[in-house]
């Protein structure tokens, strides 16, 4: 799938992915990192065992970015308030290439 910032008119990821398994929940970003992930859930994301930072988005539900975390660290947990439950990971600079800011309107869709 491709992830398009509508409000900035740029490209984030060409292959992203909805994490749709146990694994793929579990794992994110760790055993696939040259792609995008997006998940559904309130309760934070931790970057154990990556050695790769990463870029993070928390979207509401109508797909616009209410928090960024850019060039997490591994070993580290990321937390927000738990009534935005849209999750994106990305690779390290994503966000600023795109020039994604909080309150930009993101689009995802088969390519």
């Amino acid at each position: 799938m491709i992830l398009k910032n509508l409000s900035q008119k740029t490209i984030l990821c060409s292959n992203l992915k909805i994490a749709s398994t146990f694994f793929d929940n579990l794992f994110g970003l760790l055993r696939q990192s040259n792609q995008g992930m997006l998940f559904y859930t309130r309760f934070g994301i931790h970057t154990f065992g990556m050695t790769k930072n990463i870029d993070v988005l928390i979207l509401d539900k109508e797909h616009k970015v209410v928090k960024i975390n850019i060039g997490l660290h591994h070993n580290q947990l990321f937390f927000w308030n738990p009534k935005y439950n849209i999750v994106i990971e990305l690779p390290e600079g994503s966000v600023n290439i795109s020039k994604t800011k909080p309150g930009d309107q993101l689009f995802w869709a088969k390519k």
